[in-house]
Order: structure tokens, then C-alpha cells, then sequence
């Protein structure tokens, strides 16, 4: 189970523990905030797309949507998010507990500026249930092969 995947993954730094986990589903970020009873846009949404012959992920605030001018601008290339199934194949984890910790190899990470408005955020670890809250700082730090920060999203800055 990918969950136990995430929860072997955090323990080289003994952080194991601070995954939550949850009764309730937290496969949105309506439900994860609900969860959390926490804002919607401090669910750090991890978004799945294909790049060529390679997936990358996106962690973004869960109020921000991608722009595709903006995302073609960094990537090169038009936005394609993958399918449910070709995420977990590719990524290592199903729709509703992606997150950018213990994914397969290859597989690049980048943080959207829209999360660094927060103290927190939180991811999933893994789970439809599931969640960790870190700073962004720390989602830099324990992300899977984290490849940089982009600003590829709209419609957060006026939430922030």
C-alpha cells in the first residue's frame, strides 16, 4: 500500500509519526480540508502530468488551478494531466493520495509558489486518508526528487 511506501520513506528522518491519518476520506481538497478543518487552499494538491516520455508532479495550493500559458512557459510544452490509472502506474500512487514522497524513479517534483503564502500546508502521504503538515520549506526538503519551484497557477494570489 503506498501509504506504508510514504511511511517507510519519512522514517530516515523520523518523521513517520507525523502522519495523520483519517476516518473520513481526504481524497479532495474539499474533504482533506474538512478532515483537517483546516482553509481549502492549505491542502497541498499534488497534480500528475506527462512531459514528453517523463511524469512530472505539481504540489500547488489547493485554491490555485494551473494556467496553461504559464505552465507551457516553463515546461515547454502544453499541459497534460495523466489519467487515474496512468497516474498510479507512473507515479507510484492512486488519484486521491498522490503526493510528491516515495514516488518511482524518474518521476521530477516541483512546488508551486502559490503554497509559500503559508506557515503549513498539507499534503497526502500516500492515502485517500491521509495527510502531513510541513512549511514549505520542509515540503522542499522531503519531496521526492524536488526539481525547483515554478509559478504555473492562477487564481490564488487574490485568496492569499
Amino acid at each position: 500500500m503506498a501509504i506504508e511506501r510514504v511511511r517507510e520513506y519519512f522514517k530516515q528522518w523520523g518523521l513517520e509519526n507525523r502522519i495523520m491519518e483519517f476516518d473520513v476520506s481526504s481524497a479532495t481538497v474539499e474533504l482533506a480540508a474538512q478532515a483537517l478543518s483546516c482553509r481549502p487552499e492549505r491542502i497541498a494538491k499534488t497534480l500528475s502530468f506527462r512531459l514528453g516520455e517523463q511524469c512530472i508532479l505539481i504540489v500547488a495550493a489547493g485554491d490555485a488551478k494551473i494556467d496553461n500559458a504559464k505552465y507551457k512557459a516553463a515546461f515547454g510544452a502544453k499541459a497534460k494531466m495523466l489519467s487515474a490509472d496512468e497516474a498510479e502506474a507512473c507515479i507510484g500512487h492512486a488519484v486521491g493520495g498522490v503526493c510528491p514522497f516515495a514516488v518511482n524513479g524518474g518521476v521530477k517534483v516541483y512546488l508551486d509558489q502559490s503554497l509559500k503564502r503559508f506557515g503549513t500546508v498539507f499534503p497526502a502521504c500516500g492515502s485517500s486518508n491521509s495527510a502531513i503538515e510541513l512549511t514549505p520549506q520542509e515540503l522542499e526538503q522531503y519531496a521526492s526528487s524536488f526539481s525547483g519551484w515554478v509559478d504555473v497557477c492562477k487564481n490564488w494570489r487574490e485568496n492569499g
